[in-house]
Order: structure tokens, then sequence, then C-alpha cells
């Protein structure tokens, strides 16, 4: 069952998704009625005596920021499918400038963004993170924290960059113009076609190690990393493939030497994306500037540095797309750093960053 939530009570009663409808199991009783007007914006649902209307842009909790063929999108994008949401889909563009990103996060230029509201969620390690806890059930954590964690981050490290790079070198025609140069500026090293094109092998090579662990591990039958259950685990590991299979399919090394990791893929793929709907990228700045932020000012007694709440700091990752946010400090722990920052078209809104990959600093 799909859940979010696209739908706006009209009469007082209680709201039913109609991405729902379908699987409820009502008896001719209860009077199930669904109204499409396919070629206009509204829609009714009759379910009973609830009425709900929806006019405009979907009214959907989630919004995620990105592009089609982004790795770590697709990543978030099963995990909305695994947890069965209802989501808002704003395409960014894959190179700079992105001034519409910019005015929610205040200059972080990574894909993807998730949008709750006024509270703008940084890095898919952490949109995992919120996802989980706004949406529990099920669980991207099957058999428990920290393993998951661990595989994850470990899985993306290590297979991510050796993934793209080999796609860059092999298959430039299909990169946007101007994608190099931006990449060059985002990650600060010089790129040049004919290195890329030389570090190939080496990059296969690493990528046949790394396949090969996560082939053994499923060589126990099992259907997924950890179990008879998908995790983050599996998400994590799972992008970098998909990417490879998007530019060269299964056939090409090293993916044609690992048939059990394949079949693992396909069970990935067949979870889907959920349900996904599109949204202006003006849609989604108004929604912000309609909000208000969920987070609340909370001090951290384990900080290392004794950060407190007011406190003026920046905050950027420690690999590429090094561009400094700057904010005030709302709340921190072990896991995320939230800052507050005021931007001219949509006002004040919340950025929660992830701890771990990322720099925070004394602006």
């Amino acid at each position: 069952m799909l859940r979010g939530r696209p739908w706006r009570v009209i009469r007082g009663w209680s709201p039913i998704p109609a991405s729902n409808v379908p699987a409820l199991s009502l008896s001719p009783s209860e009077k199930q009625r669904v109204v499409m007007d396919e070629g206009s914006k509204t829609q009714i649902v009759d379910v009973g005596a609830a009425i709900l209307e929806c006019k405009g842009p979907p009214m959907t909790d989630i919004i995620l920021h990105h592009y089609d063929t982004s790795p770590y999108a697709e990543k978030v994008r099963t995990g909305l499918g695994l947890k069965g949401l209802a989501w808002a889909s704003v395409e960014l563009p894959q190179i700079m400038p992105k001034p519409n990103l910019t005015a929610l996060t205040g200059g972080y230029r990574k894909t993807p963004v998730l949008q709750i509201g006024a509270d703008i969620y940084c890095d898919s390690q952490l949109i995992m993170r919120e996802l989980e806890r706004r949406y529990p059930t099920p669980s991207f954590y099957p058999a428990g924290h920290g393993a998951a964690d661990a595989l994850a981050w470990w899985a993306e490290k290590t297979t991510f960059l050796p993934a793209v790079s080999i796609a860059f070198a092999k298959r430039p025609e299909v990169l946007p113009e101007g994608f190099l140069e931006d990449r060059v500026k985002f990650s600060g090293r010089n790129i040049d076609p004919i290195v890329m094109l030389a570090a190939v092998p080496n990059h296969l090579d690493q990528l046949r190690a790394h396949f090969a662990w996560l082939d053994q591990t499923l060589a126990d039958g099992r259907p997924f990393l950890q179990g008879p259950a998908a995790s983050l685990a599996d998400l994590a590991a799972y992008h970098p493939a998909w990417y490879l299979r998007q530019n060269f399919g299964t056939a090409a090394p090293p993916l044609d030497g690992f048939p059990r990791l394949l079949t693992w893929a396909e069970r990935i793929a067949a979870i889907g994306h959920g349900s996904r709907s599109q949204m202006s990228a003006q849609q989604a700045l108004d929604v912000a500037r309609d909000a208000t932020s969920i987070a609340r000012a909370t001090v951290d007694p384990q900080d290392p540095i004794g950060r407190k709440p007011g406190q003026t700091v920046t905050v950027m990752p420690d690999d590429t797309g090094r561009d400094p946010v700057v904010g005030e400090l709302v709340a921190s722990d072990a896991h995320e750093v939230v800052i507050r920052r005021s931007d001219r078209e949509i006002g004040e809104v919340c950025v929660h960053f992830p701890r771990a990959g990322f720099v925070v600093a004394p602006a």
C-alpha cells in the first residue's frame, strides 16, 4: 500500500490517498467510488462519507530534488519504493548553476536533496535516516542498525567512484555539454579524458574485487545481503551496479562474472520507486516558503567541540562539492547537524546534514 499524504480533506473527514483506494478491500455497501478527470488537476475520491480533493501541485509531504541518471538518487528512489511512499519529483540540472536548489540549501549542490516542508535534507545517508524515522515500516534495518550502516558506507565509498569513472571515460557522448568542466570544479581535480580512459583497467579490477565480496555474501542462498529482507546495505550496494547496467548492460565486465549478483540486482530493481508525481521547482520553493521547520534547538552534551545552538557555523562535505553552507546551529548529535538559514525568496528554512563525511566549522 502506498503511503504519504497527497490529499487534503474538504469536509473534515479522515483522508485516504487516492493511490491507496485500489488496495482497499471494500464491500459494495461501502460504495467505493473514484472519479478522476485525467485532463485536469482535480481528482475526487469518495469512499463512504470521505470526500477529498486535490488541486494544483501534488500534496505529498515528500519532495525529492534529483535527476534520473544520478546513482545516489536511485538509492533514495528505491528506498521510497521499499517503504511504499508517494513523493513529488523535482528535476535538477546535472550541472551548475542550480539556483532553485541553492535557494533551499544555501550552496550545497550534490544530488539528491530531500525536502519536507521547510526542512531540507542533504546527502543520501541522512535522507535515508530521515525516511526511516518518519516511516519506520517496512524498515531499512530488518537485521538491526550498525552493520547495515557500515556496509552501506563501505559499499558506496568503494564502488561508486570506479563505476561512474568507467562510464565517464567510455561513454563521454552521453554526458551533457559542460559536464566534465563542471566536475572539475566539483571535485577540485583536473579531469583529463585520456587519463580517465587509462585508469579504466584499474577501476575494473577494484570493482571486481568488491563485487566478489558482495557475491560471496549471497553464496548461502539468501535473497538479500543481510538475510530475507532488503536493507539499507542492499540499496547502497545496488546503485553503482545499477549505473553500470544502465550504461553497459549485464554482459560487460565486471558484472558479467557475477550472475548471482545480477539476480540480486534484479530483486532490488523489482522494488520500484513508489508513487512518483511531478512538481516544478517553483512549486517546491512555494512549499518551503509556506511551511515551518520541525527542527528545535537542542544541545548536544557529547559534542567534542562544545558547540551550542545559536552559534554561526559552516557545513560542507569533506570530499567533493566543498561549497560551505553558512547558518545558525540549531541541533546536532552523533548522526546529524541542523542549521537555520534565511533566503530572500523563501524565508527561513532548516538544512540538515549528516555528521559522517561533513566538516562543521565556525563561520
